[in-house]
C-alpha cells in the first residue's frame, strides 16, 4: 500500500549523494547533516558521540517521517570550531569504539574455542 518498496532500503537511488551538509542561517555555526538510508540506529549513536565533544554547543537528529528513508543531524559548535569538522571527529571517534568492541569481543571468544570471522575465512 503506502509502503515504499523493500529495496528503497538499502538502495540509494541514482544521483543521490549519502550525505549532505547545509548551512543553518538562523544559527551561527550550525548545520543540517542529511544522511539517507540511515534510521533511529545511526541518528542516536551520532548524537551520543557529539555531546561528548566540549565544543559541541548543540547536537540532536530527527527522523521526519517513518515512510522517508533519511535522517536530519543538527549540529551547533562553539566558534573555535565548525560542524563539519565536528561530525568527522565525531565518525572517527565512532570508529575507534567499535573497533575496540570488536576486538573485546573476539578476546572473550577465544577461550571458547569459538572461531573469529578472520579465522573462518583461513579455512
Amino acid at each position: 500500500m503506502n509502503a515504499p518498496d523493500r529495496f528503497e532500503l538499502f538502495v540509494l537511488p541514482p544521483d543521490t549523494e549519502k550525505l549532505t551538509v547545509t548551512q543553518d542561517t538562523k544559527v551561527p555555526n550550525a548545520a543540517v547533516f542529511k544522511i539517507y538510508l540511515e534510521d533511529h540506529t545511526l541518528g542516536n549513536i551520532i548524537r551520543c558521540q557529539l555531546l561528548k565533544d566540549p565544543t559541541v554547543i548543540f547536537a540532536g537528529y530527527q527522523q521526519p517521517h517513518p515512510l522517508e528513508n533519511y535522517i536530519l543531524v543538527r549540529i551547533q559548535t562553539a566558534p573555535q570550531n565548525n560542524p563539519v569538522a565536528a561530525f568527522q571527529h565525531c565518525l572517527a571517534e565512532l570508529q575507534k569504539e567499535f573497533a575496540s568492541i570488536y576486538s573485546q569481543f573476539e578476546t572473550q571468544l577465544a577461550p571458547h574455542g569459538w572461531r573469529t570471522a578472520d579465522e573462518r575465512r583461513e579455512m
